[in-house]
């Protein structure tokens, strides 16, 4: 029996279309490799944003030096607080009687493990964020602590000052 011209064309185009469905996966895998790599470079968890609390009033500098991309300590009313996170109350360490916390040095070394750069001749930097007001007794015993935990580049965060606005846009 023979096949009808109708049933050879169907025939005809099935083979054609079997060979043409095959999925070109090349270029898929490019645009996910562009993707993947895309996001590992910008999802770097070492980078810190210096938020700064409405409740604590730095104080003033004239310093014209914008700060780098290191560890933040915050110090607020009740807490203190390591990229965000609680590690002592400000009471516990005020009735600290030594000059090194425990709990603060553990975060911070757990925090120094985390980094994957080498640690500078002077020490790993951090960055403390505290109103103008905190007392010098704790404020010593967190920059103890930090040393301690060898980060001993410590730096002050603070809010620059109208004069020193006036000189970086004079330098621009």
């Amino acid at each position: 029996m023979k096949e009808s011209a109708k049933a050879r064309r169907l025939k005809r185009h099935h083979r054609r279309n079997k060979n043409q469905s095959k999925m070109n996966l090349v270029s898929l895998m490019d645009i996910f490799t562009i993707l993947v790599f895309f996001l590992m470079v910008n999802s770097s968890s070492d980078v810190q944003v210096l938020n700064q609390s409405s409740t604590i009033k730095l104080p003033e500098s004239t310093a014209v030096q914008p700060p780098g991309d290191v560890l933040a300590l915050t110090v607020t009313d009740l807490d203190i607080l390591v990229n965000g996170r609680v590690v002592i109350t400000r009471d516990a360490l005020k009735a600290l009687d030594g000059q090194i916390e425990p709990g603060l040095k553990k975060e911070l070394d757990y925090q120094a493990s985390r980094s994957a750069q080498p640690v500078p001749e002077a020490g790993r930097a951090i960055t403390i964020l505290a109103d103008r007001e905190l007392p010098y007794d704790l404020l010593k015993k967190i920059m103890s602590t930090c040393v301690d935990a060898g980060y001993a580049s410590i730096s002050l965060a603070v809010n620059q000052r109208e004069k020193a606005k006036d000189h970086l846009q004079h330098q621009i």
